[in-house]
């Protein structure tokens, strides 16, 4: 009886071995499939953010709308997402009301959660609201009155959108038109979907900063409202700009 209580004994702890060898290749298994789902994430995270930085570079290079005048060609490249115009206007307001609205419109890149804007001449990183300006506008104006500079880059006729990956040529022909507008008190208004970057913009140049939609088609203006009187100017910096996948 004792041997056989023995022998049953050793089968328990047989299979209880096994039952344990199975678990444990069931966790491993189970951990290993979690470690590569985590570095295929990484992966794809490291990936969008090398194209964003790569995007902004090649943005920041081909588009230069102050520094150029005639032709040029450039070109951006990345390995996934989706490079798109979107439309988008720059205000200037006196105290009577909009002195000038320019249809500057965005290039916009997306990449998962990734986004790089090209607007007015600015280039910002990020989705809201953690973005961030890569590349100021070329707006300038003194601390307190005397003038106002606002400079505005235009896109220009852009309907491309190219999605997946690849290399896109950014061809442009640069134009530029200086405006006076005159003396008075100005506000100046950015149509953005990131108006962090543009708020704090605009608060370190000494503006007041306000948000408004003031079309009234669901995206809001940063409006900055600079002290004193002030002469101010409207440059243009016509890109006319094309895309080619």
């Amino acid at each position: 009886m004792s041997r056989h209580d023995d022998r049953g004994d050793r089968d328990v702890r047989a299979q209880a071995n096994v039952v344990g060898v199975a678990l444990l290749i069931g966790v491993t298994v189970v951990a290993l499939g979690t470690l590569t789902a985590s570095i295929g994430a990484v992966v794809e995270e490291d990936a969008a953010r090398a194209d964003a930085r790569r995007v902004a570079d090649g943005i920041d290079t081909a588009l230069e709308p102050v520094e150029r005048t005639g032709d040029h060609r450039g070109s951006v490249a990345f390995t996934d997402g989706r490079l798109y115009a979107v439309d988008r206007q720059v205000r200037i307001l006196n105290e009577s009301g909009v002195v000038r609205t320019v249809d500057a419109d965005a290039l916009v890149f997306e990449a998962g959660d990734r986004r790089v804007t090209f607007l007015g001449g600015a280039i910002v990183r990020g989705q809201p609201p953690g973005a961030r300006m890569r590349t100021p506008p070329p707006i300038t104006a003194s601390r307190n009155d005397g003038a106002l500079v606002v400079g505005v880059a235009t896109l220009g006729d852009v309907t491309t959108r190219v999605s997946g990956g690849g290399r896109v040529t950014l061809r442009t022909r640069v134009e530029h038109e200086r405006t006076a507008l005159g003396d008075g008190t100005y506000r100046v208004a950015i149509e953005t979907a990131t108006p962090r970057p543009w708020r704090t913009y605009f608060e370190r140049t000494g503006a007041t900063v306000t948000e408004r939609d003031l079309d009234g088609d669901g995206v809001a203006s940063v409006v900055a409202r600079y002290p004193g009187e002030r002469t101010a100017w409207l440059v243009r910096h016509d890109l006319n700009a094309e895309v080619a996948a």
